[in-house]
């Protein structure tokens, strides 16, 4: 069971399936670059666009490329829908006590919010408004800041290393999924469930609890 006063969500992978649209991109970036898709797809998840240029096409013009991805991805969502429990978490919720905190650009998450029915929080954190990317804790600190409470008292929601590695560095509580990553991989996080169908979100005045139904584990 974790205990919180805020909690900050990641988007792809957490709140919506948006995967595939997320491969779909990165493999068209891998086609115009003459790169190995596959290699590709596995180098990009939980990272920034313009980290993941940088590192796999250091020569390519940064701005353009990432202007094409936006484009492609923001256009790109008649497939992605809300994971298992993300309404349901979302909705016990109060607006001021959650955000999310994405490697995406805003209007790349707005797009996927509003496809996959999801609210769109008041205070979200999105690529760039951050000058480090996941790992680093700076857009974990940042959705923190904005809500106000101290990072020590918010619980991240992450399915890939890096945005678990930004929450541990930021100090927070970490609650895995494993949609896209194994739970061995997802180590050191303070429970691991399968979705948010798997936890049971309740707030009790200033704090706001998380307690697996069962299928969950400490790690």
């Amino acid at each position: 069971m974790l205990t919180c006063r805020a909690i900050l969500f990641d988007l792809d992978g957490v709140l919506a399936d948006s995967i595939a649209a997320v491969e779909r991109a990165w493999r068209a970036f891998a086609d115009r670059h003459a790169l190995d898709g596959d290699d590709i797809v596995t180098r990009v998840h939980g990272r920034r666009a313009v980290d993941s240029v940088r590192a796999i096409a250091p020569h390519a013009d940064v701005d353009a490329e990432i202007a094409w991805l936006e484009a492609m991805e923001a256009g790109d969502t008649s497939d992605v829908v809300a994971l298992p429990g993300a309404a349901e978490v979302l909705h016990v919720l109060p607006p001021d006590r959650w955000t999310v905190v994405t490697s995406g650009t805003r209007p790349v998450a707005e797009a996927r919010l509003r496809a996959a029915g999801l609210p769109i929080p008041r205070h979200m954190v999105a690529a760039g408004e951050i000058t480090r990317g996941k790992p680093d804790p700076e857009g974990y600190l940042r959705g923190a800041d904005r809500l106000g409470v101290a990072p020590t008292d918010c619980v991240v929601v992450e399915d890939a290393p890096p945005g678990a590695a930004a929450a541990r560095a930021a100090g927070m509580g970490l609650l895995a999924l494993t949609t896209t990553h194994d739970a061995a991989a997802m180590a050191g996080a303070d429970l691991v469930v399968p979705n948010l169908a798997a936890v049971e979100v309740t707030v009790h005045g200033d704090r706001i609890v998380i307690a697996s139904r069962g299928r969950g584990r400490a790690s």
